[in-house]
């Protein structure tokens, strides 16, 4: 095994925490859409920043590859070990360090999941509002930069994040930003590492931005007979500023799919699913405009979540689309694209796109966190099926060109890895040459993540 001298130093003082384990190499080689499995060599389960510098020492040394893992729910193979070495399992560092309520704040380590700090978080009257669907580790979300559901209001990780402890590929620990709320001092290198993938560093501390919690929230889904309709909903009232919580769509061949999974009757239309935060005269005078907005475009069936329980038992809904369009077809997987537009143009890609995958035979419901131009198309591919594999990415490449011609992006919220490397020349053209020697200076034996976000030829 080429790498079994840092394997050897490694089990030296990480003991049991350095697993090679079939079971355990499986469990790091596994991902939830279409890339192969890929186990790493072995498995470490660092507790302390101390620790995490010490194992990257070591394989800097060695020219081991590491490989950051979080909770495994990233979907562009982010988190694969395709070049061997070691998979490094943040999930023990799970400390929430400290809430600072008067200043809006809290330090975690990566391992914390974003439903776990907001369950730390539930007397203090604050919340991180910032939900992927997926409970991921703070850590991951800040290393792909996500966004999900809410991002509408609250932004994404990037405006999220206000300062991070970072272990580089040597083992040297840096501290990037702080707990001001603003800053001009030198180049930001906290926007530098959210987004990075683990490339650069290994995130092992965060700061992030609180919010107050809503004293009112109302939610509802309303159908539309078609989907221009409901994106044009989607624009008018952007445009007109209500501030929206959340605005999702899904198609109706989505809409059929919760009804088969949840056991819902759901019109099997094009619908939105809303949700608005703010005082009790606030939330309700911006849901009586929207819904001024959806009669103007002909939308109906108006379902009100009027309890808690009701607007979560809605976002587990959707939150539990992607599993669902998997069940749909059984014997399937996804290959899930996620371009995003200005939001002008959003109605113009949706067109295209489902004309797109239409052409293409394979089954590809639509859905997405469109109020910020966002949407994806799950890709349902048979399982060893070739053939719709190969289809499945030159439609996935087409709906990425559709996005860049219409002034957007390939990614809104899912990252690079290695499922997206071969188009961010496309999008970046020199600057992605200019992030290849970023690369190179943070990470000159490239062991952190290789394989993906860049290519760095050695």
């Amino acid at each position: 095994m080429p790498h079994e001298p840092a394997l050897a130093e490694l089990a030296s003082f990480l003991g049991d925490r350095l697993s090679r384990s079939k079971s355990e190499r499986a469990l790091h080689g596994a991902n939830e859409t279409w890339f192969p499995e890929t186990p790493p060599d072995a498995v470490a389960y660092p507790e302390t920043t101390g620790e995490v510098s010490r194992i990257l020492a070591i394989c800097a040394r060695h020219g081991c590859p590491v490989t950051a893992w979080g909770t495994g729910t990233a979907l562009e193979g982010h988190a694969l070990a395709v070049r061997g070495g070691i998979s490094l399992d943040l999930s023990r560092m799970n400390r929430v360090l400290a809430v600072r309520a008067e200043d809006m704040q809290a330090v975690v380590q990566p391992g914390v999941t974003r439903e776990a700090l907001n369950a730390e978080l539930r007397t203090t009257g604050l919340m991180f509002p910032i939900d992927p669907g997926a409970n991921a580790s703070l850590g991951g979300m800040a290393a792909t930069r996500a966004s999900g559901t809410t991002a509408v209001r609250y932004g994404t990780m990037r405006d999220n994040v206000m300062a991070l402890e970072v272990v580089l590929a040597d083992g040297r620990i840096i501290r990037t930003g702080s707990g001001a709320r603003k800053s001009s001092s030198g180049y930001d290198l906290t926007g530098l590492f959210v987004g990075s993938e683990g490339t650069l560093g290994i995130i092992t501390e965060l700061t992030l931005k609180l919010h107050g919690q809503p004293e009112a929230i109302s939610a509802a889904t309303c159908a539309f007979d078609g989907f221009e309709n409901a994106v044009q909903t989607v624009i008018a009232t952007i445009q007109m500023g209500i501030p929206m919580a959340r605005i999702e769509f899904v198609d109706e061949v989505t809409a059929a799919i919760f009804n088969a999974a949840n056991g819902t009757a759901l019109p099997e239309k094009p619908h939105l699913m809303v949700e608005f935060h703010g005082s009790q005269t606030s939330a309700a005078e911006d849901a009586q405009r929207f819904g001024e907005v959806v009669a103007e475009m002909g939308g109906a069936h108006f379902d009100w979540a009027t309890t808690t329980e009701d607007r979560n038992r809605l976002w587990k809904m959707r939150h539990g689309a992607y599993p669902a369009c998997i069940a749909s077809r059984p014997g399937s997987m996804g290959l899930v694209t996620d371009i995003c537009v200005p939001i002008s143009r959003l109605a113009e890609a949706v067109a295209e796109t489902r004309a797109d995958i239409a052409e293409s035979g394979l089954p590809g419901p639509i859905l997405g966190h469109v109020g910020d131009g966002n949407f994806h198309a799950v890709l349902l591919i048979e399982r060893g099926n070739l053939d719709e594999l190969k289809t499945a990415k030159s439609l996935a490449r087409r709906m990425a060109e559709r996005a860049l011609r219409l002034g957007g992006t390939i990614t809104g919220e899912h990252g690079v890895g290695m499922g997206k490397t071969d188009l961010m020349a496309l999008e970046h053209g020199e600057a992605w040459e200019v992030m290849a020697r970023i690369k190179r200076a943070l990470d000159p034996e490239g062991i952190l993540n290789p394989g993906k976000v860049v290519k760095v030829n050695r």
